[in-house]
């Protein structure tokens, strides 16, 4: 069975909490994202540890393994995302298809060892990217295919609720 897609408008994440992970995107200051997007790995080297790393909990469930792909892929697209935003006037986003991606990369077949090395360097990366930004930067906008506008700083929340609650998908 196929990974049934999300077609959800997560976008309300930034004005209230996640019912199902807890997160709050207004629950720490902005400055503190690149050391929570690092953080953030640990969990994800613990997840790429297990024996069953690759096994989904259900036919229509990604694995471990699926999940932390994507997350490292997510890294590199809001990396791309956020230069973009630094370097250009309001860009617009072109549309990405996480669920193409899947399995044109076959998300499942990958090595977790080098997914995980993988996943540490992409967020590096982006938190990298972030820690460059002060001041009236984090105001500065992009908008995604879908009309939604964001600022470096909301960007960067809805970032990182992302993972976060990937790492609550795995867990649970």
């Amino acid at each position: 069975m196929t990974i049934e897609p999300d077609t959800k408008d997560w976008t309300w994440v930034l004005d209230r909490p996640c019912d199902e992970c807890g997160f709050d995107a207004a629950g720490f200051g902005v400055e503190q994202l690149p050391d929570l997007i690092r953080d953030n790995t640990h969990g994800w080297s613990s997840a790429l540890a297990r024996t069953d790393v690759a096994v989904r909990p259900a036919p229509h469930i990604w694995s471990a393994l699926e999940y932390a792909c994507h997350v490292r892929d997510v890294h590199l697209l809001f990396e791309r995302r956020v230069r973009s935003m630094l370097e250009e006037q309001a860009p617009t986003f072109e549309n990405w298809d996480q669920d193409a991606t899947a399995v044109e990369q076959e998300y499942g077949e990958q090595d977790p060892v080098m997914v995980e090395v993988e996943l540490i360097e992409a967020a590096g990366l982006v938190a990298g990217r972030y820690a460059t930004v002060s001041g009236a930067a984090w105001s500065r906008t992009g908008t995604r295919s879908n009309g939604s506008v964001f600022t470096v700083e909301s960007l960067g929340r809805y970032h990182l609720h992302d993972v976060v609650h990937h790492l609550y998908d795995v867990r649970s």
